[in-house]
């Protein structure tokens, strides 16, 4: 991700945060609990093995019954919200087979750094859209479970860990770092799923794919835009590549051209559909290297607004 050099308002003025940070052991909740379908792999990234992202694209006709009940409501909600109005508390799940950084026990201070580049993406710090979302820690838990390290999307070990870990209600982004299956990067859960499955709900990260981490035998995916890219999807955000050229809809957002299939590394002036525009290698939803991504648009922005307003009520 291309970081300006800015300087960010600190988040703790708010007093939002309460850091809680403890070591547990197999099945264990946080006892500061918040106020109170499922997704599979989709494309081969050349991370030594690991897919970029394991949260599903939907089918046009699936993913048009949702927009059609945002669209009516924001209809009568009339304006979205502006810049940074909407303040969301990320409860990290730190998931790790053992202690040390190598075991998947990563440090409070990859956590923070983790939350700093959401701000900085979210906020367009590094060339995109200022969206509404800000984002402040709120605690932390710790387990050690080697199944719940390894599990992946889908899997009775996802729905243990997350059923016995989860905190707060559909305004909490309840962010579980692990091994991802030990295929994926991560993935995520939409925020149209979460009345049907509320426990399931959050995004899960490679352990080593938060900023400073080892990910992934010099492929560059360790600048913490794994997070970045499946809190778009918690969002409401879809894949740019959604539904390739002959998509009718695509990713439901107008300024993001349409693309063939997902892009990796950083391939300048690609452009693998017909219709006006090179593929958006730079966003955040795609799945270009960490350092190649770096803008979400205004499209983007509105359409998170609105989904995570009418599914979220954030």
């Amino acid at each position: 991700m291309r970081r300006k050099l800015v300087a960010l308002a600190t988040l703790c003025a708010l007093g939002l945060a309460l850091i809680l940070t403890r070591t547990t052991l197999n099945q264990v909740r946080a006892d500061n609990a918040l106020n109170a379908s499922a997704p599979t792999a989709t494309a081969n990234a050349p991370g030594k093995g690991r897919d970029r992202c394991g949260t599903r694209d939907l089918d046009e006709t699936t993913a048009a019954s949702y927009q059609n009940s945002v669209n009516a409501f924001t209809k009568s909600r009339g304006q979205g919200r502006g810049p940074g109005t909407v303040t969301i508390p990320v409860f990290f799940h730190v998931v790790n087979k053992g202690a040390g950084i190598e075991n998947g026990d990563v440090p409070l201070s990859m956590l923070q750094a983790q939350v700093k580049v959401l701000n900085q993406s979210y906020s367009g710090a590094t060339g995109g859209a200022n969206t509404a979302f800000r984002f402040v820690l709120a605690g932390v838990d710790r387990t050690t479970n080697v199944d719940w390290f390894n599990a992946g999307p889908d899997t009775d070990a996802e729905r243990e860990m997350k059923t016995a870990l989860h905190t707060g209600d559909a305004k909490v982004l309840n962010f579980y770092t692990n091994n991802a299956g030990g295929f994926l990067l991560g993935w995520a859960t939409f925020p149209f799923w979460y009345a049907g499955d509320p426990l399931m709900d959050g995004v899960v990260c490679l352990y080593s794919s938060l900023p400073g981490g080892n990910c992934c035998d010099g492929v560059p995916y360790n600048e913490g835009d794994t997070g970045t890219h499946e809190v778009g999807h918690w969002l409401g955000l879809y894949h740019t590549f959604q539904g390739g050229c002959a998509a009718i809809y695509n990713d439901f957002v107008d300024d993001t051209p349409l693309e063939r299939s997902p892009a990796f590394g950083c391939p300048a002036g690609r452009d693998t559909c017909p219709k006006p525009g090179l593929d958006p290698i730079e966003n955040f939803m795609d799945y270009s290297n960490d350092p190649c991504m770096h803008v979400f648009t205004a499209g983007q922005s509105t359409r998170a607004d609105a989904y995570s307003a009418f599914y979220r009520g954030l």
